[in-house]
């Protein structure tokens, strides 16, 4: 089986920063593509940021320039790097990957179950 969890969320004060992680872990063979998406209440879940395994970044325009996408390939973790934070920027945020299982054909899509981001004005 695997298993994503976010870690990193927490209470900021506007232009203030945080950082999320995601760990992976399981009977992983390879990680594709990581995403991190977010959800506010009431409204859709958004993709923020993706990142190949290769190292392709991808943003949404919202948070391009203050949100930055990284990953540890030999740790099988992913991270979020989140600066000049605004009070729009709450949300839970999640944690997805496309991951190919050992011993297991094709790559399945994987989502951790959210941490909190709240920023205040």
């Amino acid at each position: 089986q695997v298993q994503l969890v976010e870690s990193g969320g927490g209470l900021v004060q506007a232009g203030g920063s945080l950082r999320l992680s995601c760990a992976a872990s399981g009977s992983i063979s390879s990680i594709n593509v990581m995403d991190w998406y977010r959800q506010a209440p009431g409204k859709q879940r958004e993709m923020v940021a993706r990142i190949t395994s290769g190292g392709t970044t991808t943003y949404a325009r919202s948070v391009k320039g203050r949100f930055t996408i990284s990953r540890d390939n030999a740790k099988n973790m992913g991270y979020l790097q989140m600066n000049n934070l605004k009070p729009e920027d709450t949300a839970v945020y999640y944690c997805k990957a496309l991951i190919r299982r050992l011993l297991v054909g094709p790559s399945e899509n994987y989502w951790g179950q959210g941490t909190q981001v709240t920023v205040s004005s």
